[in-house]
């Protein structure tokens, strides 16, 4: 059976500790690193990350993915367990949930949003 190595963060940016007033950084958890049963290492991740979708203020061709202990404490820069509490559960993911009643599913177009064009063709 794989075994995971590490847990796979990315820092989403930084806050302010209000206890300490120290700057720390966000982290969530995208995803781990894994051994198999014959010695290989892979990586899985997340099928919701977008490494685009990361904050890039130095305009930066790549993207720095860190690895860490699994289930490390918090209090050390590293992410808690449960990736920082910004992960949803299983089954919770926007994508994973059906419309509120009465509306379109996300990027479905109004149906009645062409209404005013008549039944012919332009061209």
């Amino acid at each position: 059976m794989p075994q995971k190595l590490r847990d796979i963060a990315v820092k989403t940016g930084e806050y302010q500790d209000r206890q300490s007033g120290q700057t720390k950084a966000r982290w969530q958890n995208v995803g781990a690193l894994m051994k198999s049963d014959d010695g290989n290492e892979f990586i899985i991740l997340h099928r919701w990350f977008n490494p685009a979708g990361l904050p890039n203020p130095e305009n930066r061709d790549s993207v720095i993915m860190s690895c860490f202990k699994p289930n490390k404490q918090q209090g050390n820069g590293q992410p808690p367990a449960n990736g920082g509490g910004y992960q949803q559960p299983p089954n919770q993911h926007p994508r994973n949930q059906a419309p509120p009643q009465g509306q379109q599913p996300y990027g479905a177009p109004d149906p009645g949003q062409y209404a005013d064009f008549d039944d012919e063709i332009p061209f």
